[in-house]
């Protein structure tokens, strides 16, 4: 809508920008190359603000007087899921967010317990954020052609998500999933013995892989506890 708090992430050349601006009242861009930064000063566009600065280190919560910002963006593969992590930490003022990413990223976030894609991006994607694979782009779209498939992800945070703490419950996927074929008994046995696993109700021989969402929130209350 006209009126909705909209923040573009690298908005380039304004490939996505310029019809964005024909949509909306007023767009904010984030940019760190200081050669675009100055491009874009140089358009001088009034419904435009530009925000220089590093994505990964703004507090988005305070990038504009509203608490209800959509998130858009070509994000930059390299560092694609160190954005991701760090927008799930400011997801209380964000609405929803729709990022082109490369399309084996948007598999592994959208991945279910069973899957080879399934890990922990997964996890902490789907612990954040309902998230949806929308539709693929071919490297044809792009100039000079990509070597990988992209593909345009909606991820829509769960305000009321399930209570534990998500430092912990990131601590204990990242371990569980270092040697994803090994047993949960060796891979958490800083965390639990086979006295914890049967209190949770989890085969302690089983991988990480197998276990769902609630499952990891379960053993983070637990350890917690």
């Amino acid at each position: 809508q006209a009126n909705d708090t909209m923040v573009e992430i690298g908005p380039g050349q304004g490939a996505l920008t310029q019809p964005l601006l024909e949509q909306l009242d007023h767009l904010h861009v984030i940019e760190i190359d200081n050669d675009l930064v100055q491009w874009w000063k140089e358009q001088a566009l009034s419904k435009l603000t530009l925000h220089h600065t590093d994505a990964l280190k703004t507090d988005l919560c305070t990038l504009t007087k509203e608490h209800s910002i959509r998130l858009v963006g070509n994000l930059p593969y390299n560092i694609s899921t160190p954005l991701l992590f760090h927008f799930f930490k400011h997801s209380s003022c964000i609405e929803d967010m729709h990022f082109m990413l490369q399309k084996e990223v948007v598999e592994r976030i959208v991945a279910q317990p069973g899957s080879k894609t399934y890990g922990r991006l997964s996890i902490m994607s789907q612990f954040y954020c309902e998230a949806e694979y929308l539709f693929t782009i071919g490297p044809g779209a792009f100039h000079p052609k990509p070597k990988v498939d992209s593909a345009i992800i909606r991820l829509r945070p769960h305000h009321n998500r399930e209570r534990c703490d998500a430092n912990l419950l990131s601590q204990i996927v990242k371990q569980a999933f270092s040697q994803r074929r090994k047993t949960l008994r060796n891979s958490l046995k800083e965390w639990l013995s086979d006295t914890d696993f049967a209190t949770l109700d989890i085969d302690p021989s089983a991988r990480p892989e197998t276990l769902d969402l609630t499952q990891f929130v379960q053993i983070s209350r637990h350890i917690a506890a």
